[in-house]
């Protein structure tokens, strides 16, 4: 190679010779493949492509950080152009970071897509079928986000296991109570909140005084006093405060690392302040849920062709197996379980919604689905809208909760007029159309009767208009006089 360089320098014109190290430059390619554990790593350099009397080459390297990067320098010294490797557990991230940017193209495959092509298995022949698949072209690279996004990542996933560990601490916290026969969860709705855990605190201060501590109760729940004073008198031992001491105090801690992590990933998120304002116009989509879709998603949505590839990734579609012209199990895959739990928030809340598309369809498919199944489904619909927004840059547009009823119009006011039928009412339906003026009176008539102004009664404003109803009553007379409440 080097002495075909050195003869076109020699004989080629100097307009044509940065053209031939181009190409001569664009057709080089070696690839290598490393086999990842957690102490070692092996590593097989292929011959440079097209030279079959080319040697290769193997090494195998600690995973030490200075281990790796004389990894590193070994593969730029043998100008590997291609590096691939198995997303092994964790193990893969700390030679990923070391070689970004050193190595002009990383691919990570998924195991499961390798061993489907592997035979004989040991870590030599590992390396050298990755580094042969990839030559190949046989291959599929995974998603792999910038160092910024994936720092992010760890950030969102960070704060999830911090969450999950305040609930078992929580539970654990109740469990004690309920085993020093602290009865406060069955008066008071929740047990940590201001006069729940002043109520903790002063039982691991040694208060015995029921109906002292009961006294700490604020807002309404003061109206239970009586209660509490009975759910009080308890029978917490020395070794039973000591514990619920030392989980108070692991609370507070993980609440002060939350509230840190917040901070956190709220200045790492200035960037993507205008993405973020366009996630939470959907429904459902609150802060915390639109940090973890950008965090696992990424900002650039051109990585994936299209929302169905997106919902693939992340696992949240039905499986596909088939075999023999039969279709297999259609279980999902895990893929990604921490966009898929906030999908799966944001659905739940979504459903709640009043007037909304997301709602309708959770109403639509709960029936025949079930629960589990309609939430899925609409979390699907939440990804598929937050990768369209985010790919054209534009705003959720609400399609109304009477979307599916005024696309089946025709099917609808017919079902609607037949069960009123069954009920023992005849319906007759007219089209609504804007009131017509009254006609003048005849001049015979004689002056026209003067109309008092009817005096506005209290109540709720009538809503009939929005809901797009016939109104009955009346001109200024409010929803709640026809009603009959004040």
């Amino acid at each position: 190679m080097n002495t075909s360089r050195i003869v076109a320098k020699s004989v080629l014109p100097d307009v044509l010779r940065s053209a031939a190290e181009a190409n001569l430059e664009t057709a080089y390619r070696r690839c290598s493949g490393i086999d990842v554990h957690k102490k070692t790593a092996m590593v097989h350099v292929r011959p440079v492509q097209g030279q079959a009397a080319g040697r290769t080459l193997e090494r195998e390297f600690r995973t030490f950080s200075r281990d790796l990067r004389s990894l590193r320098g070994w593969l730029k010294s043998c100008r590997v152009t291609e590096v691939v490797m198995e997303s092994t557990g964790q193990y893969w991230r700390a030679v990923w970071n070391i070689l970004e940017g050193a190595v002009p193209r990383l691919v990570l495959v998924n195991p499961a897509h390798v061993k489907a092509l592997a035979g004989r298995k040991t870590d030599w022949i590992d390396a050298r079928r990755l580094a042969r698949y990839l030559e190949n072209g046989d291959l599929d690279g995974s998603f792999v986000p910038p160092r910024e996004i994936r720092e992010l990542r760890d950030l969102t996933r960070w704060r999830v296991h911090l969450l999950q560990e305040v609930n078992r601490v929580k539970n654990r916290i109740g469990q004690m109570c309920e085993a020093g026969n602290i009865k406060v969860s069955s008066v008071a709705s929740d047990l940590f909140g201001l006069s729940g855990r002043r109520m903790l605190h002063a039982i691991v201060e040694g208060k015995r005084d029921a109906g002292w501590m009961a006294d700490y109760a604020r807002g309404r729940l003061r109206c239970k006093r009586k209660e509490l004073t009975q759910a009080l008198e308890g029978s917490f031992t020395e070794a039973q405060r000591w514990m619920l001491r030392e989980e108070l105090q692991h609370l507070e801690r993980l609440e002060t690392q939350i509230a840190g992590a917040d901070q956190e990933i709220e200045g790492r998120m200035q960037d993507y302040v205008e993405l973020l304002r366009r996630l939470r116009t959907i429904p459902g989509v609150d802060r915390v849920v639109a940090w973890r879709i950008v965090a696992e998603l990424g900002p650039d949505m051109a990585v994936f062709p299209d929302a169905a590839h997106a919902a693939s990734w992340s696992g949240m579609c039905p499986g596909n197996r088939q075999s023999g012209g039969k279709r297999l199990s259609g279980r999902t895959r895990k893929a990604n379980p921490y966009l898929r739990r906030a999908l799966a928030e944001a659905a739940w809340a979504a459903s709640h919604a009043k007037d909304s598309y997301l709602a309708a369809l959770y109403r639509r498919l709960r029936g025949w689905l079930g629960h589990n199944q309609a939430i899925f489904a609409v979390a699907h619909q939440i990804l598929r809208v937050a990768y369209t927004m985010l790919r054209r840059g534009e705003d959720y547009r609400e399609l109304g909760g009477d979307y599916f009823d005024r696309q089946n119009k025709p099917r609808v006011v017919p079902r609607l007029v037949e069960r009123l039928a069954r009920l023992g009412y005849e319906v007759e339906l007219k089209p609504t159309a804007p009131p017509e003026m009254a006609p003048p009176l005849p001049e015979t008539a004689g002056p026209a009767p003067t109309v008092q102004p009817q005096k506005r009664k209290r109540g709720r404003p009538c809503k009939c208009a929005q809901r797009g109803i016939p109104c009955p009553h009346g001109p200024g007379k409010p929803e709640s006089a026809e009603s009959g409440t004040p």
